[in-house]
């Protein structure tokens, strides 16, 4: 709108509707669309001929709009005790600009669900008008606290708080988690290693367009103040860039002259975690008053309050603002608590408040399908905490409720086919890198793996031993097959591991580390040979000589998914050639071999 030129004849239109009409009487005793979009009305009268077309109305709105932004633009730029005077002004001119959003509300109703210029028109001013309201009233606000000139900041300049904001981003890259696979899974989702104010920055941008508004359109809004230039650094770095905002004034400018009007409660909760910022670790007495006066006034909630209050808190890298973050958590736990809290927590070495966090939200018990990146946290923080076999479960449930998802159109099939071993690749592989890292591959490998999860623990736990062929993880793996008595695999993995620990013992120059090799490979070689010779002889000939395939076995089920089936079959091959040997010792001993995860101070 900002820009159009009306003529001659529309301007003394308008004039004349302002000169003859209380502008607001139109709100107060009759109804817009009956009044301005009823074809069928007419009369001799040329003013309210003039009010019958719904052009006219709209162009009075907009020149009104023009003069209040005027208006405001003077009040603006005056001093905080001048500005203070003008408050009944002030809020005379938002009383208008809630009357003028009624009345285009009232014309764009007659317009729903058709595309013109006239809705692109109408739906451009009233954007442009909640902006300036929603601008004015945090601006009232600001006048009467006088925009905190009189309350101190815990940081002595802004040169110090833009430093803090940057340890704190430095600190959330130090300790962020990697991806297991070094790729992204959804598109849309925010990466871990950010902050919550930055996050939150960043929505506005691609919600809001930031960045897509015109110059002239800026300028038509030029309601910032003219000691800073307040939309330089966005149009540069984004609105995630302008944190720490330099001062009370510019966040205002910059949060509510710009981007979608309807995003206003997120505008607000960002505005007030900057207040916590700005006063936090000072004596509550001196700025507990000026958040409680905004929640009254802007009617935030409590648990709204405090849930803005913990994502600073947490984003905060120090340990007294974790401490009082957990102590919050109880208050803001529910099905809207977001996903984020419980990462952060991880993040943060503190996985059994994260795993609090989760029971609270509701969402982890897998009732519903959640996101790859929430199962990710979700799964991490179970290991974390030693639930190893709820870990293991929860992804079985997730990765199932994916495979069984509801899809409209056949042609979806086949890509949602493709997301479900994604998921399955993503949490088994960190379910297999959490383990190795904290030494449970002992008891991983007991639990009832799928084809489809097996393929994946195979290859992260063999590429590790590859990359450390010192380690104890390839012998695990080894025994992981000979408890399924899947013999020759277990012997294929040997071999592999034999030509691995060659390789590195004549390239080592520590004698320990080598004498301990050669001892695991050779107890191992032992124990598959004997595991081999439990097979006929036939088999063990073909096996040798490389020539036996067990029929389907990359993609057979292993010994748990068929207890009915398999077992007596195996158990029939293993008992016809043990003799005094049971099933049940045969068990004990690899599950002996399992849990001594350090397999070179076991004597051969």
């Amino acid at each position: 709108m900002d820009g159009q030129k009306f003529d001659e004849s529309t301007r003394r239109r308008s004039a004349l509707i302002i000169t003859l009409l209380d502008p607001f009487s139109l709100i107060e005793h009759a109804d817009v669309t009956d009044v301005c979009m009823d074809e069928s009305a007419v009369s001799s009268d040329p003013v309210i001929a003039f009010l019958l077309d719904e052009k006219v109305v709209k162009d009075w709105c907009w020149i009104t709009f023009k003069n209040m932004l005027a208006e405001l633009q003077v009040i603006y730029n005056l001093s905080v005790q001048e500005m203070n005077i003008r408050l009944s002004s002030l809020l005379k001119v938002s009383s208008k600009l809630a009357g003028l959003s009624k009345v285009l509300e009232g014309i764009e109703s007659s317009f729903r669900g058709s595309i013109s210029a006239m809705t692109q028109d109408l739906n451009h001013l009233q954007e442009s008008i909640l902006k300036t309201k929603q601008h004015l009233e945090i601006m009232i606000w600001c006048i009467r606290h006088q925009f905190l000139e009189n309350v101190r900041s815990r940081y002595s300049e802004f040169a110090s708080w833009h430093s803090s904001v940057h340890e704190r981003k430095s600190a959330s890259l130090k300790r962020a988690w990697l991806d297991p696979l070094n790729r992204k899974w959804e598109s849309g989702e925010q990466n871990a290693s950010s902050l919550f104010i930055i996050d939150a920055l960043s929505n506005l941008d691609a919600e809001q367009g930031y960045n897509g508004r015109d110059e002239e359109e800026l300028k038509s809004l030029s309601l910032q103040t003219n000691n800073g230039n307040s939309f330089a650094r966005p149009k540069l770095h984004g609105m995630q860039g302008c944190y720490p905002f330099e001062n009370l004034r510019s966040a205002v400018d910059l949060l509510f002259l710009q981007g979608n009007p309807h995003l206003v409660v997120a505008k607000q909760a960002i505005l007030l975690y900057f207040l916590f910022d700005r006063h936090w670790t000072l004596p509550v007495d001196e700025w507990r008053h000026i958040i409680d006066d905004f929640a009254v006034t802007f009617s935030i909630t409590r648990h709204c309050l405090l849930e803005s209050y913990v994502f600073y808190l947490l984003d905060d890298h120090t340990e007294e603002a974790l401490k009082e973050a957990i102590s919050l958590l109880p208050e803001i736990a529910g099905p809207t608590m977001h996903p984020k809290v419980a990462r952060t927590l991880l993040e943060r070495e503190n996985p059994d408040a994260a795993l609090m966090a989760l029971r609270w939200s509701g969402r982890d018990g897998g009732a519903t399908l959640v996101s790859l990146g929430e199962a990710l946290t979700a799964v991490r923080v179970r290991v974390e905490c030693g639930l190893l076999t709820e870990a293991f479960m929860y992804q079985r449930m997730m990765c199932t409720k994916m495979k069984d998802k509801k899809h409209m159109h056949a042609s979806d099939e086949a890509k949602e086919q493709l997301d479900w071993l994604f998921w399955v690749e993503v949490l088994v592989t960190e379910i297999c890198c959490l383990c190795i890292r904290r030494n449970l591959i002992d008891r991983m490998i007991e639990l009832p793996w799928n084809s489809d999860e097996e393929k994946h623990l195979h290859k992260c736990l063999f590429d590790f031993v590859t990359d450390d062929p010192s380690s104890a993880v390839g012998s695990l793996l080894v025994v992981f097959y000979l408890q399924r008595y899947r013999y020759n695999e277990a012997y294929q993995v040997d071999c592999k591991l034999q030509i691995l620990e060659e390789d590195f013992i004549s390239k080592s120059q520590i004698d320990e580390i080598s004498f301990k090799m050669k001892s695991v490979s050779h107890w191992r070689k032992g124990l598959v040979e004997r595991g081999v010779e439990l097979l006929p002889d036939v088999l063990q000939q073909q096996m040798k000589a490389g020539s036996f395939s067990e029929t389907g076995s990359e993609n057979r089920p292993s010994k748990s998914d068929l207890p009915n089936t398999q077992e007596p079959i195996l158990s029939s091959l293993l008992f016809k050639k043990s003799g005094a040997s049971t099933r049940g010792q045969w068990l004990c001993f690899c599950s002996t071999l399992a849990r001594s995860v350090g397999l070179s101070n076991v004597d051969p």
